[in-house]
């Protein structure tokens, strides 16, 4: 007998087919303001591509097929090898072949090249985050490289090259290469003065020279990359930065032994390992005993990646949340005409509209370089930025679920891998209590830029009066004794953020965002849980149609 106990109706997969740039009225308005209206054309293609069921599926694949570590081929030899599925490279292809890794340090005179940039990285992270690992690390390690003339003259056309190739040989053998890091150890976790690795010169040793590299990492990122950045420390004790290729330049593989893949709450697609060096050969960068500063270089860019990465995973939350409620039906209506869910569904945007904005003007501060309002940008709204995004990042994607109820539970969906991907960007690259400290040091060190940027926020508050208070009210929390003002970091840094968000939203978007983000952030009442806003004040409606039209 053929049962059929019930008819499906009511229901409604997660939204694919859709171009991400076309429908995201609030990141084409950042490229006209960028002066990137020449990356449009391509921006709409790609975004188009990146939004396809196919592109989607391949994000399902590559998190469910999950890499897969060989240590030994069949006969015993040491391979260290990690395989991926081929939904993977199918990935990792579509992001390099468009530029995403070279792009913003191309054509240098190029106004909104870093917009350019920006805009492919978010679209990337709405699909799939676990890709964006590997592409941030080999994009952070340009500026680095390029600082080192002979590792630049041998690599670097690979590192800028647009070609995807897979293959595990030797870097000279390859028309490109991806870029890893390793800074972590099991004993200093983020302290990195406190690891034990060692390096040995071979020969005079000094800047460019050669090294054994002996130790461990606790974290490795993406271990089948063809060199990675590794923080050791020189006989003088000082921690070093060392070029680690997979491969030594005899053609023999560097003995960087994993030891295992991490299983981890997200980020599934991408293998992250731990590992010993058993005198793997390196070249150090920079000078001796000033590795810190050399990574911390390649930090600051990760960071902002960061930033980026959070506000993808915000923006998808948002729009996915939001696609689902104008189709679903529950208690004889639409969800997304229902109060609450209106106001949930309005918080979303606001949040995802504050971030996108947030990280398009910090793209702008890297792209116009050491001009002194830039800098205090880059230096002290990066780690408050990366402190915040990724903070909210983790709340949204949580309240996005339950918009889908237990469909947005199963393991099977996008919903679910978003909200396990959302913790990484916070932890990664310092977790929130190292991001505060950043911003309390960065402070420190340069108390009248601090000002400075306070007093740019308050020029460009447009005379908003709720706006305008907070910026003084963070002038006098900078008055605060040194000691308990690091005690204040998280509520400085959180201030700091929405205070900027406000100013840049009244400075670029529509009015009906504008005051409806200052009107709920400034409540002394917000923050508590998404979707705990008075809605009577706010168009809801208009955000919503802005977020992703109907």
């Amino acid at each position: 007998m053929d049962w059929q106990t019930h008819e499906i109706s009511n229901q409604f997969d997660e939204l694919t087919n859709y171009n991400l740039y076309d429908t995201d009225a609030p990141l084409r308005e950042a490229m006209a303001r960028a002066g990137a209206g020449w990356a449009g054309e391509d921006l709409s293609g790609y975004g188009a591509r990146l939004g396809a069921a196919q592109t989607w599926q391949w994000a399902a694949d590559a998190n469910r097929h999950t890499p897969e570590f060989e240590a030994f081929d069949a006969r015993g030899r040491r391979t260290d090898r990690v395989d991926f599925h081929p939904s993977w490279h199918e990935l990792m292809r579509m992001h390099r072949e468009a530029g995403s890794v070279s792009m913003a340090f191309r054509e240098p005179a190029r106004r909104g090249r870093w917009a350019a940039w920006a805009a492919h990285f978010y679209m990337e992270g709405q699909v799939e985050a676990g890709s964006m690992c590997p592409l941030s690390m080999t994009q952070a390690s340009i500026p680095v490289l390029g600082k080192e003339p002979g590792l630049w003259a041998r690599y670097g056309d690979k590192l800028m090259s647009d070609t995807y190739d897979a293959r595990d040989l030797p870097i000279e053998q390859k028309s490109s290469i991806w870029i890893g890091m390793g800074m972590t150890e099991k004993q200093g976790g983020s302290d990195v003065r406190a690891n034990t690795t060692t390096a040995t010169p071979i020969g005079a040793g000094g800047r460019g020279g050669e090294f054994l590299i002996r130790g461990h990492k606790w974290f490795f990122s993406a271990p089948m990359c063809d060199a990675h950045l590794v923080v050791a420390r020189t006989a003088d004790g000082g921690p070093s930065c060392f070029f680690v290729p997979r491969w030594k330049p005899d053609g023999t593989r560097n003995p960087v032994r994993i030891q295992r893949l991490k299983e981890k709450v997200g980020n599934r697609s991408n293998s992250s390992s731990e590992v010993e060096f058993q005198d793997a050969w390196g070249i150090l960068l920079g000078e001796e005993g000033r590795g810190i500063p050399t990574i911390i270089e390649m930090a600051t860019y990760t960071r902002l990646h960061c930033v980026l990465g959070s506000a993808a995973m915000l923006r998808q939350a948002s729009v996915q949340a939001i696609a689902y409620a104008r189709q679903r039906r529950a208690f004889g209506n639409v969800l997304a005409e229902q109060p609450l869910m209106r106001g949930v569904l309005a918080d979303l945007a606001l949040e995802s509209e504050a971030a996108l904005v947030l990280a398009m003007r910090l793209a702008e501060a890297y792209e116009l370089g050491d001009d002194p309002a830039q800098r205090v940008w880059k230096r002290v709204m990066t780690p408050a930025a990366k402190f915040w995004v990724c903070k909210r990042a983790v709340e949204a994607t949580g309240e996005a679920m339950e918009v889908f109820g237990g469909n947005g539970y199963v393991d099977n969906g996008p919903m679910a891998r978003l909200f396990r991907e959302a913790p990484v960007n916070s932890i990664w690259e310092g977790s929130g209590n190292v991001m505060c400290l950043d911003v309390m040091r960065a402070i420190g060190r340069e108390p009248q830029a601090a000002f400075e940027l306070l007093d740019q926020l308050g020029a460009d508050a447009n005379g908003d009066a709720a706006v305008q208070a907070e910026v003084e009210a963070l002038r006098g929390m900078l008055a605060t004794k040194p000691d308990e003002l690091e005690g204040l970091g998280r509520r400085f840094a959180q201030r700091l953020v929405l205070t900027a968000q406000a100013v840049l939203l009244r400075k670029h978007a529509p009015a009906a965002v504008a005051d409806a983000f200052i009107a709920s952030r400034l409540d002394p009442q917000w923050g508590r849980v998404v979707g705990a806003l008075d809605t009577r004040a706010i168009d809801v409606s208009k955000l919503l149609q802005r977020a992703l039209p109907a």
